[in-house]
């Protein structure tokens, strides 16, 4: 029985090397000069403080290129609110999603049960594993999961003939 699953995955490593780019950009740029802005990352929360709200979103516009520019999708990045911090600064968090989501999940069973093809959807943690007889169906699935534009950003792993 064939089978693939489904994952929501960042390449860490190409998540490092944005950061320490955009830590970089921050130092250079002559807009951000006297702000002490920086940039933080732990436990897959990126921090962001700065002087005022208006460096806050630059700085997350520059991480956010960043990230695009090593392939990191955008979408795995879930932005909180702007908040004062200490000293009259700004802070913002911003997460990175890793794993499919409970909501996801279940979004991509009832995908895979509208089809009407022979394959079984099982959640497992955060991964959705696919199976069935057919290779052709498995594909007509995967098709199916990236045309319907889910919230999160998607990758087939474990395919097994």
């Amino acid at each position: 029985m064939a089978s693939f699953d489904v994952v929501s995955k960042v390449d860490w490593q190409e998540v490092d090397n944005a950061l320490n780019q955009a830590r970089k950009e921050l130092i250079q740029r002559y807009d951000f000069k006297g702000s002490n802005t920086s940039i933080d990352l732990k436990d897959e929360v990126f921090t962001l403080e700065s002087a005022d709200d208006f460096k806050v979103k630059a700085a997350l516009e520059v991480l956010e290129g960043r990230l695009a520019k090593r392939h990191v999708p955008i979408a795995a990045l879930e932005r909180g609110t702007i908040e004062p911090a200490s000293g009259g600064r700004a802070r913002q968090t911003v997460k990175v999603r890793t794993g499919v989501d409970e909501k996801t999940a279940r979004a991509i069973v009832k995908l895979v049960k509208g089809t009407k093809l022979k394959v079984q959807a099982a959640v497992q943690g955060d991964v959705v594993r696919i199976s069935g007889k057919k290779r052709d169906d498995l594909q007509a699935i995967m098709a199916s999961i990236k045309e319907a534009g889910l919230s999160q950003p998607l990758q087939f792993e474990n395919y097994r003939d």
